[in-house]
Parts: structure tokens; sequence; C-alpha cells
């Protein structure tokens, strides 16, 4: 085999050691247009497992990093005026041209034919080779060229960053959180050797805008900086290496390879630089396919083989790394968190390390998280609960109402099931407020007929130590529909009802055409809401959810999909909240407990409710006194395109509580006590549904 590798950076330099070493025959060719002294960038990070995947490889070449690498086991957080350190995190790191360098020569040893100073302008030049291997990053040439077959897809991040070195001597990848008069800037670095580090600053635009950075040179960038972290750089001196302001970009491509074109690390994929991952992944694409090309003699099996092992790994790594970017763009909600659950917050931003695993790193720090939140959530002194349980166990005071623990369950039909399930809240199935809002002929409706068999269930509930909340809700255009132990949203075929809605649109192909409501059934429909919750606080709930989601009747006015008035309750999301508010305040009128109201934070479908207006419907609804968001996601529409992916919800209501400064209820494939005390300790939410004790969830 002849190889032609484009890009003398790692993943192109180990491809070729690990190709000449796999077959000694074979002709390796690497071409970079740079001189080989030349690199531009500071360190890089290793984890554990991709150090035993470059031994596994290769031992020479890991023998010869190995001894170079700077190792630490320290994150350190500085977050207003104080610094939280989290031990048991294993980092290794080395400078990236000392990396190139051994590359660099551990090449040479094998036999690969290296050509620096060499500008590929064509990839024809080297059509002579059985495979052309693109290592030459995001915007080189072997991905331009044959972007028709690679459909790449880039986005663009919205802050501002810059890739500084510094001689400041650190023993802990550091980041430093500090706010002027411009903005919130933060800084991501870490070691690389016992002089040197890497020193990222990011920061919004508008602050980078405002400091005057925008047409700021190498130097004044530098000097703003250093004066910016003088407090952590102690007299230390920041260091340019071509190091200008950008935009972070994310790519992904539907292909990496077409014909014998192959591509690696950075020209066929990237992932955002707070979760240190690029020079791993690329070195891995560089193992996975030297090993698929031994695998087979078919270039085409080869390459298909590779692409298929590493897509998912890499497109995994990049779900982790956009929710860790999406955490430092928008660091600014959590300005006012204790440094405690900030550094808990930061720490477990991509969802990789959780509250168990920061047990076993840092039992100390989970230690003094913990009985920071007990103090926090009981009013007690700073430091004076010693014995915390888990958040998980902590109660959640709301008004005069204290829930005994953090997990919820959302019940049908028997309430007890659900009680016995030990959960702090225990919410009932749907509840209508009006025949002619039931979902199906079972659901049940809030009437004098139920209320004593009501209380008898809530006081069997009571008797556990649960707490317990009636759903009230209108069905709307969803109602008429068979009992879902025969399907979702098949409508009866005979025996239905009136179908009401924000506007006449079915809910699916089948369903019947609602009619649109009139100022009168607005005014109706309020005094049931109303009537109902007169009957609920007969029925000793504890509290009361008004069911706003999932495409009900008055989901079905907050969404721009399902609300086309032309009236006072149509258009912009001022009117379209108007009846859900007048529903709060008639609600209000006669309910004094905690008032619960679920919406739908998005429709998953183009041209619908987004988390931007979904926390402006949370900010209002909280000037209407209702005390708690429970964050659902989507079925506004049919057609819309579901994303049940685990934890789905919790961005959402980390938004809503964070942004609208209202409690909320996560919801979405929340299926272990670590994940419901990983998600409260970061300040994502206050409750939690604990999908693997719900009982009955879907409504009749």
């Amino acid at each position: 085999m002849r190889y032609a590798v484009i890009g003398g950076g790692p993943s192109g330099l180990y491809f070729a050691l690990l190709a000449k070493k796999a077959n000694p025959s074979d002709e390796v060719l690497v071409v970079e247009r740079n001189p080989p002294d030349a690199t531009f960038g500071w360190g890089v990070v290793f984890s554990e497992e991709t150090l035993g995947a470059l031994r596994d490889a290769d031992y020479e070449t890991f023998t010869e990093i190995g001894e170079s690498f700077a190792r630490w086991n320290a994150i350190d957080i500085y977050y207003r005026d104080t610094m939280v350190r989290s031990r048991g995190h294993v980092f290794t790191g080395i400078s990236r041209k000392l990396l190139l360098n051994i590359l660099q020569r551990r090449c040479r040893a094998l036999g690969v034919r290296l050509e620096f100073e060499r500008e590929v302008r064509d990839v024809a030049e080297l059509e002579g080779a059985d495979l052309i291997v693109g290592a030459d990053g995001i915007n080189g040439l072997v991905r331009r060229a044959y972007g028709e077959f690679f459909k790449p897809q880039i986005a663009t991040h919205p802050t501002k960053y810059v890739w500084f070195g510094s001689d400041l001597p650190l023993d802990a990848f550091t980041f430093i959180f500090r706010r002027n008069a411009d903005g919130l800037f933060q800084v991501h670095a870490y070691p690389f050797d016992a002089r040197t580090c890497t020193f990222i600053v990011e920061c919004p635009e508008d602050a980078w805008r405002r400091a005057g950075l925008e047409s700021a040179s190498e130097a004044q960038s530098i000097a703003y900086c250093e004066a910016l972290f003088q407090p952590e750089l102690r007299g230390r001196r920041l260091m340019s290496n071509r190091s200008l302001w950008v935009n972070f970009l994310t790519l992904r491509q539907e292909s990496w390879h077409h014909g014998k074109v192959v591509l690696l690390g950075d020209a066929a994929h990237t992932a955002h630089f707070s979760i240190g991952s690029g020079t791993k992944l690329a070195m891995e694409d560089s193992i996975a396919l030297v090993d698929a090309l031994r695998r087979h003699e078919d270039l085409g099996a080869a390459l298909n083989d590779y692409e298929m092992e590493r897509q998912p790994i890499v497109e995994r790594f990049q779900e982790a790394a956009l929710e860790s970017s999406s955490y430092f763009e928008h660091v600014s909600r959590y300005a006012q968190f204790d440094p405690r659950q900030f550094a808990f917050n930061l720490l477990t931003r991509s969802r990789r390390i959780t509250y168990i695993n920061l047990t076993q790193r840092d039992p100390e720090l989970i230690r003094t998280v913990d009985s920071w939140f007990a103090a926090a959530a009981t009013g007690s002194p700073d430091g004076a609960v010693r014995l915390s349980p888990p958040p998980m166990f902590t109660p959640l005071r709301i008004g005069e109402l204290t829930i005994p623990n953090r997990a919820v369950v959302t019940a049908g039909p028997d309430l007890d099931a659900a009680a016995s399930q030990g959960a702090g809240l225990v919410i009932t199935e749907f509840v209508s407020v009006t025949e002619d809002g039931r979902i199906t002929p079972e659901t049940p409706v809030i009437d004098r007929a139920r209320q004593e068999m009501l209380r008898q269930a809530v006081e069997r509930i009571h008797q556990t130590g649960s707490r317990v909340a009636l759903q009230l809700g209108h069905a709307g255009r969803r109602g008429s529909m068979q009992p879902r132990s025969r399907g979702v949203d098949r409508p009866l075929r005979e025996g239905g009802w009136r179908l009401i809605a924000a506007s006449p649109i079915a809910y699916t192909p089948h369903s019947a055409l609602p009619k649109e409501v009139t100022p009168r059934d607005i005014a109706h429909v309020i005094k049931v809401f109303a009537a109902a919750a007169q009957a609920a606080a007969g029925c000793w709930f504890d509290a009361l959810e008004l069911n706003f989601a999932h495409g009900y009747l008055v989901a079905g006015f907050i969404s721009p999909l399902t609300n086309r008035r032309t009236d006072e309750y149509g258009g912009s999301l001022e009117n379209r909240m108007r009846f859900p508010l007048e529903i709060v305040d008639a609600v209000r009128a006669s309910w004094e407990r905690p008032l619960l109201v679920r919406i739908s934070a998005s429709d998953w479908a183009d041209g619908g409710m987004d988390l931007d207006e979904s926390v402006a419907i949370a900010a209002l609804l909280r000037t209407h006194r209702c005390d708690l968001i429970h964050v659902v996601m989507g079925q506004t529409v049919w057609e819309s395109r579901p994303d049940y992916r685990r934890l789905f919800g919790v961005p959402a209501s980390d938004r809503i509580r964070n942004e609208a400064g209202i409690p909320t209820i996560a919801t979405g494939n929340i299926t272990t006590s670590d994940d419901v005390n990983t998600i409260l300790a970061a300040g994502r939410a206050d409750l939690c549904v604990l999908e693997l004790t719900t009982i009955g969830t879907t409504p009749r």
C-alpha cells in the first residue's frame, strides 16, 4: 500500500507511524506545509483511557511520551474571590511541540517519509497513492475538496476565545471566573510541564466588544488579560503564538471517507476545547483507521468499518462537549450560586461526571456540598448541619408545605401504589375539570361524587409520609380518544364528545376537528378550573398542579403552532398567555396552598415554542403567584420530532429555574438516584420525576 497523509499534526503523524509499523513494506508519506518545529497551541491533555490506547498501539511512542508528561489530580475553581479545589481527577499533559517532535522521530525511525514546508494545492498531486489521508484540520484542503461527499455541518459558538500560554506553574486544571465593567471573562488553564501552562481566555462577544478587544493587537489583548487576571497570575506573564480571538467551530459530517480519501481528527470532527478532547480523539482515530485497514483487505470495507466504529464514539464526545460549551456560554445564569454549588455545577456540566463519580473521587467535596445543601434547605446556619443526607433526601419547603424528599412520582389510578414508592411528592394522573375536557372515557373528572374517595386516598398517602398534588387539566383537541391501552391518540369511533381548542386544528390527521373557543367558552373554562380548585381544597390535597402542557387545551393557546387567533388571545406571547394567566388568577382566588404549573418548554417543532419563550412564560407565571414549574417537553403537535435521550428535559429545567428565578421539577429519563442527586446539587432543579418509580404515568 502507498499512503499519502496531508497534515503533520498528531493525527497524521500517529497514523503514519502506526501504518508503517503494521506493514513495514508499505510506503507512507506525510506532507506538512509548516516547518517541523512549528506549532500553534501550547499543551495537550490526555485521559488515562487514552494513555492505555496509546500504550497498546505503540509502546515505544507511549514510553517516550510518558517520560515527558506533567501529571496532576486536582481541579481549582476560582469564583467570587473563593477557590474550591476538587481532587481525584487524573490528568496528564505534554507540550504540543514536544509531542510532535516525539512522533516525528518515531516516524523517521520506522521509515516514514516526511516532507515539511510543502504546500499541497490540489489533492490530485497525490493521486498515485492508494489511500489519501486528510489530517489537515477543519479548514484543510482535503475536507474542502470533497465537501459535497462529506456533507459537513459547522456550528459557530457565540463566545470569543484566545489561546495563550503562560510561565505560571500550575498543579491543577484551573478555571477562573472574573467579572469587570465589560462583562464576565473566564479562564481554562492547565499545566503541560513544570514551568508552563496553557491559558485560554473566553468571554461573551458583547464583553469582548466593550473591552475593545475587537480591534486590539496581540500585545494589547495580553495586557488586558494580564491586568484582569493579575491575582491568579501572581506577576507571571502571558505568551502569544499567533494568539487571536476567534469563535470555536463544531464540525460534524455525514461521511468521513469517499473513494480512496479518508479524514482524521479535526478534518473529520471537532469538539469544544472545554472538555480537552481534540488531540485525544484525533490519535484514537488514527488507531482505529490502522486497525480497520489491518482487518480488511478491501479498502472500501476498511473505511466503512473505521467510520462505523468511530462516528458514534465521536458523536457522544461532541454531545458532552456541547453541554460543556453551553455551560460556559451561559455561565452568568449561575452568578448568585454559592461557590460550593457553583463548583459542583461546573464539574458535572457535561454529564460525564456525576454525584457518585465525585463521591468516589473527592468525598470531602461531596460532604461539603451536602452540608451546604442541607443547611440552605432547612434554613440552618452555614456549616451547622454536620451529618447531611444526599440532596435527594433533603426536604423542600414551599410556603407552609414541607416535602420530605426531592423525588416525584406521577401516579395512575392507584394512588396507594404510587405512595408506596416513598417519593416526597405524588402527582395524580390527569384529572379533568369537566366532562368535555377528558382525554378518554376513563379520564377521571373532579366532582362532588369523587370527593370522599379522593379524601380517603389523600389521607392514606399522608400516612406514608408523602405529599400529594392534584393534576388538573382540560384535554382540548386531544380529547375524545380511546383509552391509551389501545394506542396513543386514537380517536373514539363512537360515543365521542365535542372538542374545543384555541384554533380549529385537529391534533392528528384522524382526529375530530375542534371548535374554536369563543369568549363565552373561555369564561366557562376559567370558571370550571376555579371550581375544581375549590373542590381540591376540600379533598386535603397538599398542592395543585395545572396542566398547561403536552398539547392540551391551555397549551394550545400558548404555542404559536396551535394558536392562530387574531383576537386578544392570539398573536404575541403576551396575548397567548392571557388565557393561561386568567386561569391561574381564578384558581389563586380560592387556592392558597402551593400551586404548580406544568408547561412544555419546547414544542420540538419548527416555528414552535423554544426555551427563550419558556423562560419568559415561567417568569410571567411567577408574577401570578405560581410556586413551581413542572418542566416537560413536546407533544404540542402530533408531527413534532421528539428527542428522548437521557435527562432530555434537564437543560430546560436548568434555564427556567436559574433565569426565571422559580423552582422547577425536572423530567426526562431521570432513572437513578445518582441522576437526581447530580441535578439537585448542581442547582438544575428542585425536584425530579424519577422514572423508575413512576406508576401509570400515561394519562387516560
